[in-house]
């Protein structure tokens, strides 16, 4: 793979669709050329400013998006669709923006139980997010942009006041974005909206959610309305995708000693632990004081994870505390793919080392073959194998 201009959103501080492009600008969006670029889009009636902010010690942009009057009705996604559709903007502006609120059609669509063609936004049909949304987009044609990536993002609590009444934190249409997102999250003791649906639409739209290598050229920072107890920004690093090769990670390793929990407790420990967001839970034969039989209790996960799924450990489990650990990992990069196999075309997991690329099997596809088949998996996994030999 050749390196290329990539993105990494840091959302330390979680995501809204002002903080995105704020960063972007603060990065080195020229204003005039994002101005020029929504000229385009056949709405009226807003003017951007970008001003200077400082946050405890941190210094960024904060993006505002000011309107001539507030908007009285809502929005149904056919209107946005052909609001977009009709502009000027550029193919891959365009089709960014659609995909964005094709996703949010349906998810509002799904959380309340009707057709996307009835959806009508509320929140996220105003002039503003329209803004976010198209604005994120030229963002990232203007600046080149040839891969889009996101950190973990943080989960306040409380409540939210919106057209359908007060909701629960995370707003349910944030989750469902999220959800089968990749994205991972994470909690953070404060009553407050971190994530929007917005920032939620673009990021899992336009982004994968992992840290790559890079060489980093540029930070911008675009912040937030709220105050909150740190910098309320999001950090955009601006750089060059490192070439492909073994990537560099770091895990956190939360360990414990259980010599009284029962097989019971400690397997709906682990799979609360995996649904949860730990990378691998695996249970060790130890033998601890008083000559008992017992297990070593060994979680992976990302750093941020880590108090989260701690927390797990000792509520479902009889430990009294848990030890942690930081290691260093390295990483094949790897693709999601499909083959063609004697049994068809299955997905596959590939691979790649010292520029080569290997083809995994992928359970779960080569296990319903199986059963459709009644074959063994064996049988189904050296049929991809084979087919990955040939293909090298």
């Amino acid at each position: 793979m050749a390196a290329g201009r990539i993105a990494f959103f840091d959302c330390y501080s979680g995501a809204s669709g002002d903080m995105i492009l704020g960063s972007l600008v603060d990065a080195g969006l020229d204003l005039s050329h994002l101005r020029d670029a929504l000229a385009a889009l056949p709405v009226a009636g807003f003017e951007l400013s970008a001003e200077p902010m400082t946050r405890h010690g941190l210094v960024g942009t904060h993006l505002r998006v000011m309107l001539a009057q507030k908007e009285t009705h809502p929005r149904y996604l056919a209107e946005i669709e052909h609001i977009i559709e009709s502009s000027a903007l550029s193919e891959r502006v365009k089709g960014a923006s659609l995909g964005v609120f094709r996703r949010l059609g349906e998810v509002e669509a799904h959380v309340h139980g009707i057709p996307v063609e009835e959806v009508h936004f509320h929140e996220v049909g105003a002039v503003d997010a329209i803004v976010d949304i198209v604005g994120a987009a030229i963002g990232m044609e203007a600046l080149d942009l040839d891969g889009v990536y996101a950190s973990a993002l943080p989960m306040g609590r409380g409540s939210v006041e919106t057209a359908h009444g007060r909701l629960p934190l995370p707003a349910p249409a944030t989750l469902e974005l999220l959800a089968g997102s990749g994205a991972v999250t994470y909690g953070v003791d404060l009553e407050a909206e971190l994530v929007t649906p917005t920032g939620a639409a673009i990021l899992v739209t336009l982004a994968e959610f992992r840290q790559p290598q890079m060489t980093i050229d540029r930070i911008g920072l675009g912040f937030g309305t709220r105050e909150l107890p740190w910098a309320n920004a999001l950090r955009v690093w601006l750089g060059t995708a490192a070439e492909a090769g073994l990537e560099v990670g770091e895990v956190t390793v939360i360990e414990t000693n259980l010599d009284d929990c029962t097989p019971e407790q400690a397997g709906f420990a682990m799979e609360r632990l995996l649904a949860a967001g730990a990378l691998d839970v695996f249970f060790t034969p130890i033998q601890m004081k008083k000559n008992r039989p017992s297990v070593l209790l060994t979680v992976m996960c990302l750093p941020v994870m880590a108090d989260s799924l701690a927390r797990i450990v000792l509520r479902e489990t009889t430990s009294l505390g848990v030890r942690y650990s930081n290691r260093r990992r390295l990483m094949c990069p790897r693709l999601d793919g499909e083959i063609e196999t004697a049994f068809g075309t299955l997905r596959v997991k590939i691979k790649i080392i010292d520029g080569q690329e290997i083809v995994c099997p992928e359970y779960e596809e080569c296990a319903r073959v199986a059963r459709e088949r009644s074959l063994p998996l064996g049988d189904v996994y050296a049929a991809v194998v084979a087919a990955g030999q040939l293909k090298r």
